[in-house]
């Protein structure tokens, strides 16, 4: 028995030796600002609907019914992606599958503020839980950051 512990204790200790230590930023911190600098230089010109734009909270006016933006979109499969800057200060990333659109909202130097779902044809928006999004931002972030190193 002690020697089936030890041989448990040996193996945590060398995989947390071998581990890679975590990183000292966080993957958006320098990620967002590549992307945006991208997207307003290789970017096309493009609009944010005034729902989207309640929805996620980008402030605008109550007569403003479409908002300026700098835009890309890939497709690949059955995935439309779409990354938006707007106002030079926040980064709307779009992920629309055929079942869902996720939408996450960030600032070019603050990171993510919102995440939401909306289930095309039910006119349903629900918020993402909080380790959902974290995880599927980083996703979108190192996808569109391996977009503009092309």
């Amino acid at each position: 028995m002690r020697g089936w512990l030890a041989a448990v204790v040996a193996c945590v200790c060398m995989s947390a030796v071998a581990a890679p230590a975590a990183p000292t930023k966080p993957v958006e911190a320098t990620g967002l600002r590549s992307i945006a600098g991208w997207l307003k230089a290789q970017g096309a010109e493009g609009f944010l609907g005034a729902d989207v734009a309640d929805a996620v909270g980008i402030p605008r006016g109550a007569d403003v019914e479409l908002i300026a933006a700098r835009q890309r979109g890939f497709r690949d499969a059955e995935v439309l992606r779409i990354a938006q800057v707007i106002d030079g200060e926040y980064l709307l990333f779009m992920v629309q599958r055929p079942t869902e659109v996720y939408f996450y909202l960030s600032t070019v130097h603050g990171g993510l503020r919102k995440a939401l779902v909306s289930i095309p044809g039910q006119e349903a928006v629900a918020p993402l839980e909080a380790g959902e999004a974290e995880s599927n931002f980083r996703r979108e972030v190192l996808y569109w950051e391996d977009k503009a190193a092309r």
